[in-house]
């Protein structure tokens, strides 16, 4: 890790604009979903943005960051268990190890839903060590955990996910709800028609969005300067599809095809409550599981 000594607000706040898809990579493989995690993400900055304003002293501001992520990420966790009220306690049992570079490699690349059948201390450690590339001592001082035991996540974690990387897996293909889908299609068909007047019709009066790493709206005439930005652009086209499991739509370049970004849309009695744009945080994208949704 690089440091930046003696950060004060301003500071904190462009290293948080520079950390930002390191933040995201660690909180979504934690989360197991790239939204999860961006939702992870955004509770670390309020967090530390209202800690320096309590004239907290930041004398390593990335290994403090990266704290207080992992600890955002664990209360994740934890309300996650509670509401799913399925989840076991994580096994904190230790045993000594080293690791190999070789190792790294390989386990960056693997998807965001296998680091879940890990437990916490080991998802953590591996994804510290092997993903962010962090030493074991910053790894150490981000989870709060003695040497041994990072030693020991890590190994057992690196054991575990080689054991799933050759057993077959199972996928279980997402599909839409016939009503969701048919709300979902006419907006998308509405939107690449260019009918916005038509798009407005269907968003409540109020509406929230949020276009993610830039801005935040609320009500129907705030969120039509939205639309309107679409309006003015041409390096989109929208597809329904999938992203970690969930309904989404695909915003991809007309040009060349590539993926660009994704929406999340919130119904309620048929009108949409809630728009999520991820098209302006292009590092959600590299660990996200995308699918078309077939016709």
């Amino acid at each position: 890790m690089s440091t930046a000594q003696g950060a004060g607000r301003s500071g904190l706040e462009t290293l948080l604009v520079e950390l930002r898809p390191k933040l995201h990579r660690y909180c979504a493989r934690m989360a197991g979903s790239v939204i999860d995690g961006e939702d992870i993400v955004q509770e670390t900055l309020v967090k530390a943005l209202a800690a320096l304003d309590g004239s907290v002293a930041v004398e390593r501001p990335e290994q403090w960051l990266f704290r207080i992520a992992h600890n955002a990420a664990q209360d994740f966790l934890r309300r996650r268990a509670r509401e799913r009220a399925r989840i076991t306690e994580a096994d904190m049992t230790t045993v000594e190890d080293e690791s190999g570079r070789a190792d790294s490699r390989y386990i960056a690349r693997l998807g965001l839903k296998t680091f879940m059948h890990l437990s916490v201390p080991q998802r953590s450690a591996v994804i510290l060590v092997d993903v962010l590339g962090l030493s074991l001592h910053e790894a150490c001082e981000v989870t709060g955990a003695t040497l041994a035991a990072t030693k020991a996540a890590l190994h057992r974690g690196r054991a575990q996910l080689k054991t799933l990387a050759d057993a077959p897996e199972e996928v279980a293909q997402p599909a839409l709800d016939a009503e969701d889908e048919q709300l979902l299609r006419r907006y998308i068909d509405l939107f690449n028609a260019r009918d916005f007047d038509a798009v407005r019709a269907l968003v409540a009066e109020d509406v929230r969005c949020e276009v993610v790493n830039r801005t935040r709206m609320r009500g129907k005439a705030e969120v039509s300067n939205y639309f309107g930005n679409y309006s003015r652009a041409h390096d989109w086209s929208l597809s329904p599809g999938f992203v970690d499991g969930r309904p989404a739509i695909l915003v991809r370049d007309p040009r060349d095809g590539a993926l660009r970004g994704f929406m999340l849309l919130g119904w309620q009695d048929g009108a949409v409550i809630d728009i999520r744009d991820f098209r302006y945080a292009p590092y959600v994208l590299a660990d996200a599981e995308v699918r078309e949704a077939s016709r």
